[in-house]
């Protein structure tokens, strides 16, 4: 059974770092990432990466946010540097395997002014 086990959000202030961990079991996932919800707003990509190490960032975390992932753990990071409160958002580990993707359950990330 496919699980994905988040970690690492929080509160922390205007300028600060975060690093979220996305943890996975079942299977290697051929895609790992990132989406986030602000608040009242849709979801949206905020970085994935894929088994090969190749990235793709939202405009509007590139060189500030860095995702990584260590296939042998089966886990993906997020290092998440000089925060803003724009960042505010729940932040959801995705994963996809073929046609089927996956979610974690999210985690709260609140950056205030």
């Amino acid at each position: 059974q496919v699980q994905l086990v988040e970690s690492g959000g929080g509160l922390v202030q205007a300028g600060g770092s975060l690093r979220l961990s996305c943890a996975a079991s079942g299977i290697i996932f051929s895609v790992m990432g990132w989406y986030r919800q602000p608040p009242g707003k849709q979801r949206e990509l905020a970085a994935v990466i894929g088994i090969g190490g190749n990235t793709n960032y939202a405009n509007s975390v590139k060189g500030r946010f860095t995702i990584s992932r260590d296939n042998g753990k089966n886990t993906v990071y997020l290092q998440m540097n000089t925060l803003k409160p724009d960042d505010t958002a729940v932040y959801y580990c995705y994963a996809a395997y073929g046609v089927n993707t996956y979610w974690g359950q999210g985690t709260q990330v609140t950056v205030s002014s």
